[in-house]
């Protein structure tokens, strides 16, 4: 029997993700906006589609959540994006009472699901997405880790001139400036990074990753990235659906690993059936855990600015 994943927001991102998701056949989809006739056209083409790639799956487009009824994983792109002359604290009590409203509908009718965030900030909105739901923190969950980690791959592979596919790397902490590659464990082809590049290229390579996704805002003139997003978070729910126990960075709530406690930040984290089933903890320089507590810094004062909605 196949699993069943609902995708709350059928943008970019949203509509994305339910093509991958139906391209490797392990889910049957339901694709929910609030804006009338925009999930229910993208579904009907996407279901359309699949008649020329023969995959089998289902999808349905719909504004009711009542549909949602039942699903294993339920993923949420819903939300704003941050506009012209909108502050970050703008953003997240816009976001925030959306994501309050989408968990609140998801909460009676899937109680038993994993969930996870992709709006942004998506670290503290994860924080708020586990308030409001009561679940237990390891089926709530944030995407972004598996995507920095993604774009340092990339980005590396192109100023080596290597596949991506041979190197090993980890990107931790916030989804933001203050996220953490981390070189002292990053190996192309089983060598160390730190013995291929120099510190300065490597430090240019840090900040790429940092700003990779603004720098394809800046291309894209209007809207965002979404192809590795989607794909990043379909991997999340693969891992999920199978009990494959992957290890990749998401945003998890720490309970003292790494000297963090109570916030959301990227850690590597075992997923499974259950959700996170374990955060993996790493062996760093002083440094680099020095970097990740402060990144974890930046998002528990962020927490602060949510006690309006988790009414704490």
């Amino acid at each position: 029997m196949k699993g069943k994943i609902s995708i709350i927001g059928a943008g970019q991102v949203g509509a994305t993700a339910a093509h991958i998701i139906l391209q490797k056949g392990f889910a049957d989809i339901v694709l929910l906006d609030i804006a009338e006739g925009l999930s229910q056209g993208k579904a009907l083409d996407l279901g359309q589609s699949g008649v020329v790639e023969r995959y089998d799956s289902s999808i349905i487009g719909t504004n009711d959540y009542n549909d949602v009824e039942g699903s294993d994983i339920v993923f949420i792109t819903a939300g704003l994006a941050r506009k012209p002359g909108m502050d970050r604290l703008d953003l997240l009590k816009k976001n925030a009472a959306i994501i309050k409203d989408v968990v609140q509908n998801i909460t009676s009718r899937c109680p038993h699901c994993v969930i996870i965030m992709m709006t942004n900030p998506v670290d503290i909105l994860t924080y708020l997405a586990w308030k409001i739901s009561g679940f237990p923190h390891r089926r709530v969950l944030g995407q972004a880790g598996a995507l920095d980690t993604a774009r340092f791959s990339y980005f590396i592979s192109e100023e080596l001139g290597v596949p991506a596919k041979d190197i090993k790397t980890v990107v931790l902490g916030g989804h933001g400036d203050t996220m953490v590659p981390l070189p002292g464990l990053t190996t192309v082809k089983g060598k160390k990074i730190t013995e291929l590049l120099t510190d300065a290229r490597l430090a240019g390579l840090i900040q790429r990753t940092r700003r990779g996704g603004a720098e394809i805002v800046s291309l894209l003139k209007t809207g965002s990235a979404y192809y590795a997003p989607a794909a990043a978070a379909v991997s999340m729910m693969e891992s999920i659906m199978f009990d494959k126990k992957e290890i990749m960075p998401v945003s998890v709530y720490a309970e003292g690993e790494y000297g963090i406690k109570d916030v959301y930040i990227g850690l590597p984290v075992m997923l499974g059936e259950h959700g996170a089933e374990q955060i993996i903890e790493l062996d760093l320089s002083p440094a680099e855990l020095s970097s990740l507590q402060k990144s974890a810094l930046v998002y528990k004062n962020g927490i602060d600015d949510l006690k309006e909605y988790t009414n704490n």
